[in-house]
């Protein structure tokens, strides 16, 4: 099974694209981020004439998350159960937001997420993103087992270490690389993930994003920020991974490119 992620920013910008992506890689399950796209334009019809059955989060404009699969959608779950979510956390509106839709995939869990970009540490929205992240932890601890087959994929907006940014000597103090960023995400992983791409590849300087500005993705100046985290019984199958870099080329790429894992079911 090919699993798949990707940060189109801007579904209705790029739809032709994912079309012609999805006839070119084939993947059994795609994860879309930042569709910006409210429920009533997706194009579930669209996705249907190709094959695939879909679901979607998002009310427009900011945020958007999808699932498309050939291989069936049950179960699904639209945002976080509200018995996750504390009703006093100041954060909640934020947690609320439509950053995470989950179902069932041929017998596997999967989440399609959009962690929040957090600004700056000294910000509110850093506090917000480190809230979301702990509601995330709650949300797979309450819901799946060890026993699950899990895949939670989407733009985590945290490069897990150095070796995911082109220079981390200029990220110092700065987000996406902080240490409560990380610690979190190391959180999931001590629960019983794994990232998937990393069972095939150790390099350095192997990044899914690079800013539009200053001619950032020909200098390879990037950050490895989109991730499948599988469960162990998937991680041991995994045969293959790739970050499409040809799709952050040619005309109206997004900042983000795809990436997938090939698991041997």
């Amino acid at each position: 099974m090919r699993i798949a992620t990707w940060n189109v920013n801007s579904l209705k910008v790029r739809l032709e694209r994912v079309q012609d992506w999805l006839l070119y890689a084939q993947p059994d399950v795609l994860c879309l981020q930042e569709t910006k796209i409210a429920d009533k334009d997706f194009p579930f019809l669209s996705f249907l004439e190709m094959g695939y059955e879909s679901v979607h989060h998002g009310t427009g404009r900011y945020n958007g998350v999808a699932i498309l699969s050939r291989v069936g959608l049950k179960d699904v779950q639209v945002g976080f159960p509200s018995h996750i979510i504390n009703d006093d956390d100041e954060y909640k509106t934020s947690i609320q937001e439509c950053r995470i839709i989950s179902a069932n995939c041929a017998g596997i869990e999967v989440s399609s997420i959009y962690v929040p970009n957090g600004r700056s540490i000294s910000s509110q929205h850093y506090q917000a993103k480190l809230a979301w992240l702990k509601t995330l932890h709650d949300y797979i601890n309450d819901s799946f087992s060890a026993q699950d087959q899990i895949a939670i994929c989407g733009d985590f907006n945290i490069a897990p270490q150095d070796k995911d940014v082109w220079d981390p000597a200029l990220f110092i103090g700065a987000t996406h690389v902080s240490e409560p960023e990380r610690q979190a995400l190391q959180n999931l992983q001590n629960w019983g993930l794994h990232d998937g791409f990393r069972k095939c590849y150790s390099q350095e300087n192997l990044f899914s994003w690079w800013d539009y500005r200053a001619g950032n993705f020909h200098k390879h100046h990037g950050m490895r920020i989109d991730l499948i985290l599988l469960s162990n019984n998937l991680i041991e199958k995994v045969n293959f991974s790739l970050i499409d870099r040809n799709q952050r080329k040619g005309k109206l790429p997004s900042d983000h490119a795809p990436v997938f894992v090939d698991i041997q079911l």
